[in-house]
């Protein structure tokens, strides 16, 4: 696994909140709260790559040239369904942002993720895309998702996530190795059907309350 693509996002509130939206007995509402507190602190350091663009203005004493980000280059993609979860999260911090959608079912017979449903803004080669989905467990889905984003043109592209599988890591980092990956924690590994160990559950059916 490229440690230049993986970044464990360390510090005391995150771990703190973590540890609630690990935690079986937290119900829907409260780990609906939670992801979007976790999401908000990932982004301050996932959208460290924007540049802003000077502009002037006048303050209540004077005029002054300063740099602002143009928001609405930055399109938040969560993977459905689990990524709906994270977008507020990411808007509260970019609220001109654009928000794009990608869903993936896996085929039985191959295992392989399958794009069924794909909207993102025009001219994709301008702007910067986060992915977001709260789970990076085999990394087939997400994997996918950036080639579709690359087939469609996008140029920069991150990917966000709670928690990460080494497995997942590692497959992210061989085939996107110019993907840079923001997560809230790496964890052991992956059990026999594939899901996170400790992990959290499966994040879809806690977050909508279908489990």
């Amino acid at each position: 696994m490229s440690q230049r693509t993986l970044e464990v996002v360390q510090h005391p509130l995150i771990e703190h909140k973590l540890s609630f939206l690990r935690d079986k007995r937290t119900g829907s509402m409260q780990f609906r709260a939670l992801l979007e507190e976790i999401t908000l602190l990932l982004t301050f350091h996932a959208t460290r790559h924007l540049e802003g663009e000077e502009v002037t203005f006048d303050t209540p004493l004077e005029t002054m040239r300063a740099r602002r980000i143009r928001e609405d280059r930055l399109v938040v993609v969560p993977i459905l369904r689990a990524g709906l979860g994270m977008v507020e999260g990411v808007l509260r911090l970019m609220p001109g942002a654009r928000v794009g959608h990608l869903g993936f079912y896996r085929n039985e017979e191959t295992l392989q993720p399958v794009r069924y449903y794909g909207k993102l803004p025009l001219r994709p080669e301008r702007r910067s895309f986060l992915v977001v989905d709260p789970m990076l467990g085999t990394g087939g889905t997400a994997a996918a998702a950036a080639s579709e984003l690359k087939e469609r043109g996008a140029r920069d592209i991150r990917l966000m996530c709670l928690v990460a599988a080494p497995e997942g890591a590692a497959r992210m980092a061989e085939i996107h190795p110019d993907v840079p990956i923001y997560t809230a924690a790496l964890d052991r590994q992956l059990n026999d059907i594939g899901y996170i160990l400790p992990g959290l559950g499966d994040a879809g059916d806690r977050i909508f309350g279908t489990h």
